[in-house]
């Protein structure tokens, strides 16, 4: 429970942390998810593709370059706390659609990332169990797996840290045995450009005319579009990044200048990796060591490192591989561990605890086993289910950006991410129809979030869950003249319906005589709106109405008996006196009041507002009194 908060500073925000990196090391952080792609995106795309694969790839880098990365700076700019994309839909849709739509994404986002941790080290199996000096551990695949998910939770259980520092290493040794690879792979085509030109004879052969090939190539997008989740993980961890002495919570430029930085310096890399990699893979491997089962089958730069390097360096690049793939999922655990706190603690949808790391991490961990053993440590069988989530969490921040830039009358940016919206929604589309499971096993983790969620909302609704209460002078007049003319602060909670005079003046009289309070005593008026029941928690302003001789305190608040509850103690704080609150009794249906409570805020008012009173405060003497006349 270490780093434990109780509260966030404001509804985007999180307290806990408080250490920042520079920003080439948060690119590791990333890039161990999207450099890692390496290690299998050049088979992929030979298998896919095939002669085609480097046009196919060079499509990928163009849509990479010009609206992928443009598209995330705009989000990096709108959302610099870390919220990703998510946060811009979601204020776009109030009440509870828009609570619903948040907690769908979130499903996406992490089936993608549990999807990222699991393929990947199951990537990192499948390497170790192919190298001649380990392959005894055939046929223990999911066990080594799952050696390698509990590692990674060790480390975030260390601390964030120790995982960006092992990054760094990771990502900067597999760059440079990469580029090693890569340029013995140029050298070969140099010496041999028959090679080359044979590439070039086969691609003419296959494809009669340029419209043909970036027709075919544009089709095949889908099947490379691997790694982009590096991304949206690179705008989750934006509060990891230092930033300059010129930022504000509110705005700060030097983080997301710095973020900038970051997601182009990502994008930049990967780009000429991987057109370097699909060039000298498909030139030089032969194409049935890309089929299943065959050598290059998910591993063709580790092919080239011991076809044209020698075991040794093979053996080097091996572990590398292994090593950053097994640290793949680093990058998917801290967007969780990011985003998970930011918005289902903030909804009432989870337990105040996941706002701590340990518990989430166990919890992630737990749910990574799971995966693991269901789909047998298998990568193909995961593929889907990654392909889906990563491409739904991208194509949701397009729409965002697209509908921002609308709304700031942005004609050229309308247009711009408009096409790059309608090229992940076809995207999209054309993943789920071909692995339509993907989808199936999406639909599961958000029918789990959103079940989980709506029992923990209903399991907290007695919360307190006001962060502070703020009282405007004429409030502040009313309570401070009270405390003057009685010893006892007396409420009416009243629900108004004409706000008249004599509204008011029956309601008194009603309560004075059902509650025997004294005509000596002067009482206030407590009336509760509330503008979202969706949201959890929130702060409590009151304003103080004078209608003739009644003096009416006006609260807006998430809920009604808890924002009762919030004002009695705080009232209580302000006077030193314990204020008593006087309710009507209502009849009907119990479970109508509790689906109503839930859903809109209101409910049986008098029992619900003592029972959030009895769990703020434990001791009877100093709990404010409820009466029911």
């Amino acid at each position: 429970m270490q780093g434990h908060s109780r509260s966030l500073p404001g509804p985007h925000a999180r307290k806990r942390d408080n250490e920042t990196y520079p920003w080439w090391k948060v690119v590791c952080l990333t890039g161990v998810d999207y450099f890692s792609t390496l290690g299998y995106q050049p088979g992929i795309a030979a298998l896919a593709a095939g002669v085609l694969s480097p046009v196919a790839t060079l499509v990928l880098v163009l849509i990479t370059l010009f609206g992928a990365l443009p598209m995330y700076k705009r989000v990096a700019s709108k959302s610099p706390n870390g919220d990703g994309s998510i946060s811009m839909l979601e204020r776009l849709l109030p009440w509870w659609q828009g609570k619903l739509f948040v907690l769908a994404l979130i499903g996406f986002v992490v089936t993608g990332f549990i999807i990222t941790i699991t393929l990947s080290a199951a990537d990192a199996t499948a390497h170790i169990v192919e190298n001649p000096l380990t392959d005894f551990l055939h046929g223990h695949e999911i066990a080594v797996t799952l050696v390698l998910i509990s590692l990674l939770g060790a480390v975030f259980l260390k601390g964030f840290g120790e995982a960006i520092s092992t990054a760094v290493v990771l990502v900067v040794s597999f760059l440079l045995l990469n580029t090693v690879v890569l340029v013995t792979g140029f050298v070969q085509l140099a010496q041999r450009p028959e090679l080359l030109s044979d590439w070039q004879n086969n691609l003419t052969a296959s494809y009669e005319n340029p419209f043909l090939i970036l027709g075919t190539a544009l089709v095949l997008f889908p099947a490379l579009a691997l790694g982009l989740s590096g991304f949206e993980t690179g705008v989750l961890v934006m509060p990891l990044v230092k930033g300059t002495a010129e930022d504000t919570p509110t705005r700060p430029v030097g983080r997301i200048r710095n973020s900038k930085k970051l997601l182009t310096a990502a994008a930049s890399i990967m780009s000429v990796m991987l057109l370097a990699s699909s060039l000298v893979t498909i030139t030089l491997i032969p194409e049935e060591a890309f089929e299943r089962g065959g050598e290059a089958n998910g591993r063709a730069l580790s092919y080239l490192a011991h076809q044209y390097l020698g075991d040794i360096f093979g053996t080097a690049y091996d572990v590398s591989t292994v090593m950053i793939l097994w640290f793949a999922g680093a990058s998917a655990l801290a967007g969780l561990l990011n985003i998970v706190p930011r918005y289902l603690p903030r909804y009432g949808m989870a337990p105040d605890w996941a706002l701590a790391t340990g518990p989430l991490v166990l919890i992630f961990t737990l749910v990574c086993f799971i995966v693991t053993i269901l789909f047998s440590a298998d990568v193909d069988s995961q593929a889907g289910a990654y392909a889906t989530g990563v491409l739904a969490i991208i194509t949701s921040a397009t729409i965002a950006v697209t509908l921002s830039a609308r709304r700031h009358q942005d004609a050229r940016g309308v247009l711009m991410f408009g096409t790059i919206a309608v090229i992940f929604i076809y995207t999209t589309i054309v993943t789920i129809v071909e692995r339509p499971e993907g989808l199936g096993i999406a639909l599961i983790f958000i029918g789990a979030i959103v079940a989980i969620s709506l029992v923990s909302r209903v399991w907290r609704s007695t919360e307190l869950r006001v962060t502070r209460v703020v009282l405007d002078k004429t409030a502040e007049r009313f309570i401070r003249e009270t405390t003057q003319q009685a010893r006892e602060i007396r409420i009416i909670a009243n629900n108004p319906d004409g706000r008249s005079k004599r509204e008011y003046l029956i309601k008194e009289r009603e309560e004075r005589e059902a509650s025997h309070i004294p005509l000596r005593d002067p009482v206030l008026f407590l009336e509760v709106n509330v503008p979202d029941a969706s949201e959890f928690s929130q702060t409590v302003r009151i304003k103080g109405v004078q209608i003739n001789e009644f003096r009416v305190l006006r609260a807006e608040g998430a809920a009604v008996p808890n924002t009762i509850a919030a004002v009695l103690l705080d009232l209580r704080d302000r006077t030193g006196r314990k204020p008593h609150v006087y309710f009507g009794w209502t009849e009907g249906n119990p479970l109508k009041y509790l689906a109503r409570f839930v859903l809109f805020g209101e409910g049986d008012i008098a029992p619900l507002t003592h029972e959030i009173l009895r769990q703020a405060e434990p001791d009877p003497q100093r709990r404010p009194a409820i009466h029911l006349g």
